[in-house]
């Protein structure tokens, strides 16, 4: 299938790992040219370098704190100026711990809107701009299935997440007719360290092993199994593609069947 992606310039956050290095191994195998950031420098490093070696595309590999406003604008100009711009960006961040309500404290509920509310905000800001110049544009924001079904133990993220699509929502019809689709990407349970950890929170609370835990999940999909990273990865492409040109201000699940309502 032609992406029209080819060329393209691409900044994925939070890629070091999990869905965010999928997401920037398949930008890579479309031909983007790539700029990856993530907190950890010793590991985003290597994931940039494994695309080089593996891709043969032009990497831009930069760590730093997405709850860092300015740290985040240096990173967007760095991307424009050395690539000539920015076509898509993709918006993830670690997600909150898993906790219940009254566990969370008043520091968590601050740095977890601060990770996954207002580094949206920061991306958003610096790439709009960006993008208006070409009159071309996709921001894709990684959510999670709690943005239509809160998870048990997840109420931060629940919150937070929603507060996310609220605002995509906003952007997406502000900025439209500039040439820009602003969407939503809610994995569902997918087999990345995030889920052993909620694995883990769960198999303490419950008196249930993990493997149980992950049992659990499983059966809940449509699908019986948990996802894979690449197969959100996919579909964050995809929308970022050509083939996708007519939708913007949409929360596309990537659960499996996960998620019970119509």
């Amino acid at each position: 299938m032609e992406t029209g992606l080819r060329g393209r310039v691409a900044i994925v956050a939070a890629s070091s790992q999990g869905i965010g290095c999928a997401t920037a191994e398949a930008f890579a195998a479309e031909g983007c040219r790539l700029a990856m950031c993530a907190r950890d420098a010793q590991k985003l490093q290597a994931a940039a370098e494994a695309i080089r070696q593996r891709f043969r595309v032009d990497v831009f590999a930069k760590a730093l704190d997405v709850t860092d406003a300015g740290a985040v604008h240096n990173f967007v100009d760095a991307v424009a100026e050395k690539f000539g711009g920015v076509d898509i960006c993709v918006i993830n961040a670690g997600g909150p711990p898993a906790k219940g309500f009254l566990a969370a404290s008043i520091e968590e509920w601050r740095k977890a809107i601060d990770t996954n509310f207002l580094s949206t905000v920061y991306f958003a800001r610096e790439v709009i701009p960006q993008m208006q110049k070409k009159r071309w544009g996709r921001i894709i924001t990684l959510t999670s299935i709690s943005t239509k079904q809160p998870v048990q133990d997840l109420v931060l993220s629940n919150a937070s997440r929603a507060a996310v699509v609220g605002l995509m929502k906003s952007l997406a019809n502000e900025f439209g007719k500039d040439g820009i689709l602003v969407n939503n990407v809610g994995p569902g349970y997918t087999a990345t360290d995030r889920l052993k950890e909620l694995a883990r929170a769960r198999s303490a609370s419950q008196n249930r092993s993990e493997d149980e835990i992950f049992a659990a999940w499983a059966n809940d999909s449509a699908l019986k199994r948990v996802g894979q990273p690449s197969e959100v990865a996919d579909t964050i492409v995809w929308l970022a593609s050509e083939r996708a040109s007519y939708i913007t201000g949409q929360t596309i699940l990537v659960d499996g069947g996960a998620y019970k309502g119509l």
